[in-house]
């Protein structure tokens, strides 16, 4: 499989940026059940292996959940702030739960799990996101997880772009290229800023 051409310039982002801790976390807009938007941020885990489709963590137990099982289309929005670069990415969410049957997705389910912090796979046994919070602190200090084995409630999240906007923001006049995806392949074409 050959690279998207814009993922060139996300790396190149990524590593002009590297030393911002905060440039590995973009908005993800999904919609809601009632049609109204929905937006939170998230942190970029790199590609999945031998695609370019971007990888992200969530709990099975969330809110987006259920948005991505009856819309999964989603806009995610990464801004670059030495660079001064923003990106669009339009596409598809894939979710890759506990009972997803596809070997290679469960294998990156996995591995995903397995590269989290110790803290970050300790939120994964915490009470339900989103659901009142009770005065019992206990609740929140549970056993580590297993660092092998993810809970049930732990699912992969996808986005397969079907669609980049970038954006450069420094320079007159600005840079602005639309990479779109049809027929098996991208196509790029620069577009008014």
């Amino acid at each position: 499989m050959s690279v998207a051409p814009w993922r060139s310039a996300i790396a190149r982002a990524l590593h002009q940026n590297r030393s911002l801790i905060y440039a590995r976390y973009l908005q993800l807009a999904t919609v809601r059940t009632n049609g109204r938007p929905a937006n939170r941020t998230v942190v970029f885990r790199g590609f999945l292996e031998d695609t370019d489709q971007l990888k992200f963590i969530t709990d099975a137990r969330s809110e987006k959940v259920e948005q991505i099982l009856q819309k999964p289309w989603a806009e995610a929005c990464w801004y670059f702030p030495r660079t001064r670069e923003q990106f669009r990415i339009h596409g598809r969410l894939i979710l890759v739960g506990n009972d997803n049957s596809q070997p290679i997705l469960q294998k990156a389910r996995y591995a995903t799990w397995q590269q989290l912090s110790d803290a970050a796979r300790l939120q994964f046994a915490w009470p339900d996101p989103g659901k009142p919070r009770t005065n019992n602190q206990d609740a929140f200090a549970p056993p580590p997880p297993n660092s092998i084995e993810p809970l049930a409630n732990f699912c992969l999240l996808l986005l397969a772009p079907v669609e980049v906007e970038h954006l450069e923001l420094q320079g007159e006049p600005q840079n602005r290229w639309l990479y779109s995806y049809d027929h098996q392949e991208w196509s790029v074409k620069a577009i008014n800023p």
